[in-house]
C-alpha cells in the first residue's frame, strides 16, 4: 500500500535513476507517437510517471536534508543534472506539448491539470527558438547545482563554528537544560559548548549573560559562509536571463505567473500597508526595550545582539513569564500525542503507530484512518542532530490519486523539526514557541495528507499556488495559543501537573509582545526578496538595497558586518524566490479561516473545521485557493482578520 523508506545503495542511486528516466523517456516518446488521444490516454500515464519518479527520489533528497553525509551529497549532486535534464526535456518537448493542448477535460480538476500543464509549457519556453531553449536548459541546471551549493555552503559553515566557554558564570541563569545541553568535557575540564545549530544559538542569544560572548556568536551567525556571496550574483544573475529570455522583464514578474498575487504593484502595495499599520507600534516597543535595558544594565549602545537577551528579560518582567517556565511543560512525546489527538478530533481521523523501516532511531510513523479506512501516513522527525539541515519543514512523499488502472494511491508525508534532544537528566522538552512550530507543519502535512483528488497534478499540495500554501500551517499553529488547547498537551514532564492556568494566560497574553517589530522583521525579509527580484543586483548593490529598505523596517541598525543575505536559504536554496511575501499573503487567508473556526471554550468550532477540511485541504490545487475560500465562507478574507490576530492598534 505505501512504500518502504529505503535506499539500497548510495553508490549506484544516480545510475538507478538514470535508467529510470530513460525507460520514463521511451514511454513519453511512445505516447506522443500516437495519432489520437484522450485526457485519459495521455495525461494520466503521465502523472503516474510523475509519481513514479517521485516514489525513487525523494527518500534521496530527503535523506541529504536529515542524515546528511558525503555519501548521500555525493549521490545527489550526481543525481541534479540527470533531473535537470529530465525536466528540461519534458519542458521542451514540442510534439506532447502539441499533443496536450488538443485534449479535452470532462471534470473540474482534469481542466485545472490541462490548463497549468499548457501554462507551464509556456513558461518553460516551449515556443522559444531552439538556441534559447538550449539556454534555458543550461540556466536551470545550473540555478539546481547552485541552490545546493548555498544550503551546503551553509551547512558546513554552521557546522564549522562553536564558541567554548570555560566560565561557568557566563552561563549562569541559563535554563539548566540548555546549560546540561551545552556542558561537555576538554582535556578533563568541564565546558560549554555553543554551536550556530539554532537550538544552541537561541539559548545563548536569548539567555546567555555575557554580551560579549552573545556579540560573537551574533557576529559569526550573520557572516556565516561568505562564499555564498558569489553564489549569489550567479542565481540572481541567472534568474534575471531566464524571465528575459521568457519574455518577461524579471524575475519577479515570472514568479507571479503562478502565484495568487496578481501584479509586482500589488505585491509591493499589500507589504507597504503592513509595514506602515506596524511601524508606530514597533517604534514604541523599541523604545521601551532600549529604556528597559539602560535601566537593567546601563546599555548605552542597544544593538541587534542584545534584542533577544532583553525582549526575554522584558517579557518575563512585564508578565511575569519566559519560555523557560513552559518548557517543563511540553514533553516532546507528550505534545506529539496531544497534537495527534486535537487533529484526530478537529478532522475526524485516527493515528496509528506505524512499525515501518525509517532513516533514524527517533523517527515516529504513523497511519492515518478514515471512517477506520487507511487514508495515509506520516513520518515525524524532530530532534536536532549534527547531520541534519537547521529549520522545520513538512516534505511531501507519495500523493492521493488514482492511477491509469484505476488503483487509488494514498499519500504520504514528512514532519521535520529541530528540536533540543534527550539528555541522561531529561527527556526532549519544547517551549512553546517550538509546540507552535510542530503544529504549523503539521497543518503542512495535512494540506497533503487529507488531499481526495483523483488527479495527481493538483492533489494534496500539487498545484497550489505558492503564495497561499503556507494559508493551512498558519491556520493550525494558531490553535496552539488558545487555552482548550494548551491545556490537553501540557503536563509537567516530572510531576505530570497539568500547566496552571495562570501561566495559560501569559502564553495568550504575551503571544504578541513586540508584534509590530516581528511584522517589519517578516516585511524586510519579504521586500527584500521581492525588490531583488525585479531588476538585476549584483556584489555590493545587493547589500545596498537591503540597506535601503532597513532604513523603513530595520528601527535597529544592524552591524556593518552583517550579511543576512549569505543565510538566506528560503530564497536562495528553498524555492521561495520573489515569493517570501506568500507567509504574511498567506496569513490573511489563515487568520480569516481561524476566526471562522474558533471556539473559545473548546478551542475549535468542530462543525466548520469539517467544512474547512471538505472544501480547502481536501480539493488541493483542484481550484484557486481564492476561489475555494469563496465556496467554503461567501466571502474574500479580510486583511482586518490579520490585524486582528496581531492586536495592532
Amino acid at each position: 500500500m505505501f512504500q518502504t523508506f529505503q535506499i539500497d545503495n548510495l553508490e549506484s542511486f544516480p545510475k538507478e535513476l538514470d535508467a529510470l528516466l530513460e525507460r520514463q523517456r521511451k514511454e513519453i516518446d511512445t505516447l506522443t507517437q500516437q495519432d489520437e488521444h484522450t485526457y485519459q490516454s495521455l495525461l494520466k500515464p503521465l502523472q503516474d510517471m510523475d509519481e513514479e519518479l517521485s516514489l525513487f527520489f525523494t527518500p534521496l533528497s530527503h535523506l541529504n536534508s536529515v542524515m546528511n553525509s558525503d555519501e548521500t551529497q555525493k549521490a545527489y549532486e550526481a543525481s541534479l543534472p540527470l533531473l535537470s535534464k529530465f525536466s528540461s526535456e519534458m519542458a521542451q518537448n514540442v510534439p506532447l506539448f502539441q499533443k496536450i493542448s488538443k485534449l479535452k477535460a470532462s471534470t473540474q480538476e482534469e481542466a485545472k491539470v490541462l490548463n497549468n500543464d499548457i501554462r507551464d509549457f509556456k513558461l518553460s519556453g516551449i515556443d522559444l527558438p531552439k538556441k534559447e531553449k538550449k539556454r534555458l536548459e543550461e540556466i536551470n541546471l545550473a540555478l539546481s547545482e547552485l541552490s545546493n551549493t548555498f544550503s551546503q555552503n551553509l551547512l558546513n559553515a554552521t557546522n564549522a563554528y562553536e564558541l567554548i566557554i570555560e566560565d561557568a558564570k557566563d552561563v549562569e541563569g541559563m535554563p539548566q537544560t540548555d546549560i546540561e545541553a551545552a556542558k561537555t568535557e576538554v582535556d578533563g575540564k568541564t565546558v560549554y559548548k555553543f554551536t550556530l545549530q539554532i537550538p544552541s544559538y537561541l539559548a545563548y542569544m536569548t539567555y546567555g549573560p555575557n554580551r560579549e560572548y552573545r556579540k560573537e556568536l551574533s557576529k559569526a551567525y550573520s557572516t556565516r559562509a561568505p562564499e555564498n556571496s558569489e553564489v549569489i550574483d550567479r542565481i540572481l544573475a541567472l534568474k534575471q536571463e531566464k524571465a528575459g529570455i521568457l519574455g518577461f522583464k524579471n524575475y519577479a514578474e515570472y514568479a507571479l505567473q503562478t502565484r495568487d498575487a496578481s501584479s509586482e504593484e500589488e505585491v509591493l502595495s499589500f507589504l507597504n500597508k503592513l509595514a506602515d499599520a506596524a511601524l508606530p507600534q514597533a517604534k514604541e516597543e523599541l523604545e521601551e526595550l532600549k529604556t528597559f535595558a539602560k535601566e537593567c544594565d546601563c546599555i548605552e549602545d542597544f544593538a541587534t545582539h542584545d534584542v533577544a537577551y532583553y525582549s526575554e528579560k522584558l517579557k518575563k518582567e512585564k508578565f511575569n513569564f519566559d519560555d523557560t517556565m513552559t518548557k517543563p511543560y511540553f514533553q516532546q512525546q507528550r505534545v506529539l500525542n496531544g497534537m495527534l489527538d486535537i487533529v484526530s478530533e478537529l478532522f475526524s481521523v485516527t493515528f496509528k503507530p506505524a512499525d515501518v523501516p525509517t532513516w533514524h532511531a527517533c523517527v515516529k510513523a504513523f497511519d492515518i484512518y478514515e471512517d477506520e479506512k487507511l487514508s495515509g501516513r506520516i513520518y515525524f522527525d524532530l530532534e536536532a542532530r549534527k547531520e541534519k539541515r537547521g529549520g522545520a519543514w513538512m516534505h511531501d512523499w507519495e500523493t492521493h490519486f488514482v492511477d491509469t488502472q484505476g488503483k487509488e494511491h494514498l499519500a504520504s508525508a514528512f514532519v521535520v523539526c529541530n528540536y533540543a534532544p534527550a539528555t541522561e537528566t531529561t527527556p526532549s522538552l519544547l517551549r512553546h514557541d517550538d509546540v507552535v512550530t510542530l503544529f504549523h507543519e503539521m497543518g503542512h502535512a495535512i494540506h497533503h495528507l487529507f488531499g481526495k483528488c483523483r488527479e495527481r497534478s493538483v492533489s494534496g499540495i500539487n498545484g497550489v499556488a505558492w503564495d497561499v500554501v503556507e494559508f493551512p500551517s498558519q491556520f493550525l499553529e494558531n490553535f496552539a495559543y488558545e487555552p482548550a488547547i494548551i491545556r490537553r498537551l501540557g503536563f509537567h514532564y516530572e510531576t505530570g501537573e497539568p500547566i496552571s492556568d495562570e501561566l495559560i494566560a501569559k502564553i495568550k497574553e504575551t503571544k504578541n509582545f513586540q508584534a509590530a517589530l516581528g511584522i517589519l522583521r517578516q516585511v524586510e525579509f519579504s521586500l527584500f526578496d521581492f525588490k531583488l527580484h525585479q531588476k538585476l543586483y549584483q556584489g555590493e548593490e545587493v547589500q545596498a538595497l537591503l540597506d535601503t529598505i532597513r532604513e523603513k523596517t530595520s528601527l535597529l541598525k544592524p552591524p556593518s558586518y552583517n550579511r543576512f543575505q549569505h543565510g538566506f536559504s528560503h530564497i536562495f536554496a528553498g524555492g521561495y524566490a520573489a515569493g517570501y511575501y506568500s507567509y504574511k499573503w498567506a496569513e490573511v487567508l489563515s487568520a480569516d479561516a481561524f476566526f471562522a473556526c474558533l471556539d473559545e471554550k473548546d478551542g475549535f468550532n468542530k462543525e466548520k473545521a469539517i467544512e474547512y477540511k471538505a472544501y480547502i485541504l481536501s480539493n488541493g490545487g483542484a481550484k484557486e485557493m481564492s476561489e475555494l475560500y469563496m465556496e467554503w465562507l461567501g466571502r474574500k478574507p479580510q486583511i482586518e482578520s490579520l490585524i486582528k490576530l496581531y492586536e495592532i492598534d
